[in-house]
């Protein structure tokens, strides 16, 4: 059984800091001023839903929050000079003992629910479980001592297991004193419709070019300036799937299938081939995944272009003229969305059985070939 502090932190990506570690966030400054207008309110709800696309800064927010509620007082007057102006901002100086308490993962006002350990012990389990949950039973005894204000964020809500959501939506029935919870979710439809009302929702959305660019170097990820809007555009304004697909080269894997896109009907078989056999082998199982996921994006623009009769804003030089010849009417856009479908489920049901990633992607090219 493998030491669960050896296991990869489950709400972390590969290649960018952790959320505790990100003081600043971009591009959510609605989301923050309605959290700090509740809090200065003194009405303060017990639970909130932070939901939104994958990767926009949730848990960032979550983590920011977090330290803003056990690094900042009550709000109460101070005899003569009454009392202090509200707080304007959620920033806390890294210095401060909670961010140093949060960054050493010792701050005994905070509890991360997470996923954890399988049976084993050897890998992390697919979802949270409800072991996990009741771990905050304990928690909350531990810490009603001292009297202070207790911050949970749960990372994610979504991958909660049905014994987990119902054990959470317990508590979040019967709150304890003084607590806040912070919901992380991707896919808020899909939780217990009792464990959203009970929560007050802060929406988070996709970032513009100028926030990507400071979020991009605020992790320290070296992206030409001239790359930015098409990075931002490829990944739907998500700073997580940025960095993501600048691990995998993914701007260059987005021309690569633009190019064997853009030789249809007469497929350039030795260049997809080429790209096939890029994905293929042990190791190369994020390449495939991306591979399928920006072909199924580059598709859905096609769709798109056919169907409204403008093209989108063009994420590499010569797209543009590859979507209007390929989809220039609404006929060949509703073609190319039913191809869409048949070429996910194809894909989806290869992968569960295993069918070699070189003829996976041959399968989806030889078929939007014959959507072409």
């Amino acid at each position: 059984m493998a030491d669960p502090a050896d296991l990869p932190e489950p709400d972390a990506v590969e290649g960018a800091p952790h959320p505790r570690t990100t003081l600043n966030l971009f591009g959510q400054a609605q989301a923050e001023k309605d959290f700090l207008a509740a809090f200065n309110s003194q009405r303060l709800h017990h639970a909130w839903l932070l939901s939104g696309p994958r990767g926009v800064g949730k848990a960032t927010l979550a983590w920011r929050i977090a330290r803003f509620l056990l690094a900042t007082p009550p709000q109460e007057d101070d005899g003569l000079f009454g009392a202090p102006p509200p707080p304007a901002t959620l920033d806390i100086t890294e210095d401060h003992p909670v961010s140093r308490r949060m960054l050493a993962r010792s701050e005994p006002g905070l509890f991360l629910l997470r996923r954890g350990p399988n049976d084993k012990g050897d890998k992390l389990s697919d979802l949270i479980r409800v072991d996990e949950v009741r771990k905050l039973f304990n928690f909350f005894a531990l810490s009603s001592a001292d009297g202070g204000r207790r911050v949970v964020i749960v990372d994610s809500a979504d991958e909660m297991n049905t014994q987990a959501a119902n054990a959470l939506l317990k508590m979040l029935e019967e709150p304890p004193a003084r607590a806040t919870l912070l919901l992380i979710s991707h896919q808020p439809a899909r939780l217990l419709p009792t464990i959203r009302s009970r929560c007050r929702t802060l929406r988070l959305g996709p970032l513009e070019e100028g926030d990507m660019r400071a979020a991009l170097d605020q992790a320290r990820i070296d992206i030409p300036a001239e790359d930015t809007l098409a990075m931002t555009m490829l990944s739907e304004g998500s700073v997580g799937t940025a960095v993501r697909l600048f691990n995998q080269d993914g701007l260059a894997l987005y021309r690569q299938i633009l190019s064997v896109l853009g030789s249809l009907p007469r497929l350039d078989r030795p260049a997809m081939l080429a790209l096939a056999e890029s994905c293929a082998g042990k190791g190369r199982e994020d390449r495939l995944s991306l591979a399928l996921t920006l072909t199924d994006r580059l598709v859905s623009r096609l769709a798109r272009t056919g169907v409204t009769g403008h093209t989108p804003p063009e994420i590499v030089p010569g797209e543009a003229e590859i979507l209007l010849r390929l989809a220039p009417d609404k006929a060949r856009g509703r073609a190319w969305a039913e191809a869409i479908q048949t070429t996910g489920d194809r894909a989806r049901h290869a992968r569960a059985v295993n069918v070699d990633p070189a003829m996976l992607i041959t399968d989806m090219f030889l078929h939007l070939q014959h959507a072409a």
